[in-house]
């Protein structure tokens, strides 16, 4: 029996979060980032877009974390357990930070390389102080 990757997919999706949540510490005396919200579309029956706006981000690893982070709890407020990222486009303009997410959502463990287990990436965001929807 082959082992199931759904530990080891949402560990690394966990460890993107822990790195990305260091970058949001920034340096001393510098304003902590601020999470600036979050607007999701449903484009399909398991397909969602996320559209977050954070300022004081320090890398574009910090506002796909939130991305992310929208899509763990949206993915259990629909009650699927699952999510698959498909794509995220960042851009930073005068210091706001925008990211434009796309994931499937899905009861099982999709298929694919960048799967969430829903419940334990949104724990991580809950115990690092990243928003979700």
């Amino acid at each position: 029996m082959r082992p199931s990757w759904g530990g080891t997919l949402a560990l690394s999706g966990l460890c993107a979060i822990t790195l990305s949540l260091a970058a949001c510490a920034g340096a001393e005396g510098t304003a902590p980032a601020s999470h600036d919200g979050v607007q999701t579309r449903l484009l399909d029956d398991d397909l969602v877009n996320f559209q977050v706006q954070m300022t004081g981000a320090t890398t574009r690893d910090d506002v796909a974390a939130y991305a992310r982070c929208a899509a763990a709890q949206y993915a259990l407020i629909r009650g699927f357990g699952f999510a698959r990222h498909v794509r995220t486009n960042v851009q930073e303009q005068g210091g706001v930070w925008t990211a434009d997410a796309v994931y499937t959502i899905s009861p099982a463990l999709p298929r694919g390389l960048q799967t969430l287990d829903a419940e334990v990436v949104a724990a991580a965001c809950a115990d690092q102080g990243i928003p979700t929807v």
